[in-house]
């Protein structure tokens, strides 16, 4: 793999992962000569990192506008997740039975920190301190990981590429003011976890997959509520469409 394509692939994993969990907004403008600039890279990298975002649907190039992140609709946000609910609890079976000692203390491993993170997200939210970015997008890498090591198990890798460009989903400041919800989703999603490694740990591939699939339906259904309790003034431009 050329150095070009390897600095492509770490920028165009950066901004994926601050777009998905909303450190860069919906509608934001991404200017080549800001990212060379940050990266400390020519425009040749980033150039072909922002098209593997636009080959993501995380951004779109316009005509004279340059490229912007752009916002996904209440319909497709509905829609990964169903995707995703399938998908996972599909790979989840397949990966119980194949599980090692060394998977599970991986996953014990993520767990602690996604459980540390998730602790951190809470009394933040609670304070009513401003949104961390950064903190925001570490958990969400947390939470991936974990699922990660479950997809990497079941070798199952269509299912696997379609399950995580499901979950290229965003949120984002749009739920950010509702602290309340969100704190109830940081807690089940911790809960959640910790239930779906007990199963996979026990060997019970169908309560593994059952629980896998209820985890990922419970936040959407959560996150629904969020965004309507927001209402219009609260949806990003675009939402909605």
């Amino acid at each position: 793999m050329s150095t070009v394509s390897t600095k492509a692939d770490d920028i165009a994993g950066i901004l994926e992962d601050e777009i998905v969990g909303g450190a860069i907004p919906p509608g934001t403008v991404l200017r080549q000569e800001t990212l060379s600039e940050r990266f400390e890279v020519s425009r040749t990298p980033v150039r072909e990192a922002l098209r593997r975002l636009a080959a993501l649907g995380l951004v779109s190039f316009e005509p004279n506008r340059g490229v912007r992140v752009r916002s996904i609709s209440a319909d497709e946000l509905h829609e990964a997740f169903l995707v995703r609910a399938e998908l996972e609890a599909l790979a989840t079976e397949v990966a119980t039975p194949k599980m090692t000692p060394d998977d599970l203390a991986e996953m014990d491993r993520i767990e602690r920190r996604f459980g540390e993170l998730t602790l951190e997200l809470r009394d933040q939210a609670r304070s009513g301190a401003p949104r961390d970015a950064a903190l925001f997008v570490e958990w969400m890498q947390a939470n991936y990981a974990f699922h990660d090591v479950i997809y990497r198990v079941a070798e199952l890798p269509l299912v696997e590429r379609i399950a995580k460009g499901a979950r290229r989903t965003f949120i984002g400041d749009r739920a950010w003011r509702a602290r309340a919800e969100l704190d109830e989703l940081y807690a089940k999603n911790d809960l959640q976890h910790r239930a779906i490694r007990e199963a996979i740990s026990a060997g019970s591939a169908q309560a593994a997959r059952t629980l896998a699939r209820e985890h990922v339906l419970s936040s959407n259904r959560l996150i629904e509520v969020v965004l309507e309790t927001l209402g219009a003034a609260g949806r990003e431009p675009g939402w909605g469409r």
